[in-house]
């Protein structure tokens, strides 16, 4: 890579895309912590229409709330991700049933057509790219203590094109999880954003 890898949150006009906001900075440590990429520590937000998005090595989205895409918007999602881009997608409601993850759903089966959107076996190479998780996705506290759903998902789902994830989705609420200052990561045991490296590690290799 000849440029400094930057995280990009998308900004999209339906929902509350600003949500868990020292998620990134706190990732971005981790990045700089155990690999050897060169980091770009600004975060950076860039509506879903702007072209611009096509520029970004690694896209964030997440909320709570409607995902409704304009026509605009859906089409360069489908692009970016077609072009080679990746997303990844985390349900900040850890909810199944809750209005983000249904409207986000509608819309992977309208983009992409209906089964499309399917769970990943805990084998998959996500989980050994860089650390390994045996089990598959970690665990979030927001599903040990019953937030949302009350459900401990053990499953991601993904879209997959040309072989690789190209859409990974979440309902485990990592952004929540993540969202601390990254200094207190001391003060825990195991550095719970270990996960998230193997995300975008993947995202940039694969």
């Amino acid at each position: 890579m000849n440029y400094p890898f930057f995280f990009t949150r998308i900004q999209y006009n339906s929902g509350d895309w600003n949500v868990d906001q020292r998620m990134p900075s706190n990732l971005l440590n981790s990045l700089a912590e155990y690999t050897s990429l060169e980091i770009d520590t600004a975060e950076r937000v860039i509506p879903l229409s702007s072209k611009k998005i096509f520029e970004s090595p690694f896209c964030y989205l997440s909320g709570h709330k409607l995902v409704e895409f304009s026509e605009k918007e859906a089409s360069n999602f489908k692009q970016y991700v077609e072009q080679g881009g990746f997303v990844f997608v985390d349900d900040c409601n850890h909810d199944i049933d809750g209005l983000f993850a249904k409207s986000f759903e509608r819309q992977m089966t309208e983009l992409f057509g209906p089964g499309e959107l399917k769970k990943i076996p805990n084998t998959h190479y996500l989980y050994n790219c860089f650390f390994t998780f045996e089990d598959g996705p970690p665990t979030t506290s927001q599903e040990l203590n019953g937030w949302g759903d009350d459900l401990v998902h053990d499953y991601l789902k993904a879209i997959i094109i040309n072989n690789r994830i190209a859409v990974l989705y979440s309902n485990k609420d990592y952004g929540c999880e993540w969202d601390y200052d990254y200094r207190n990561k001391r003060w825990l045991a195991r550095d719970n954003t270990r996960f998230g490296v193997n995300i975008v590690m993947y995202a940039l290799t694969v």
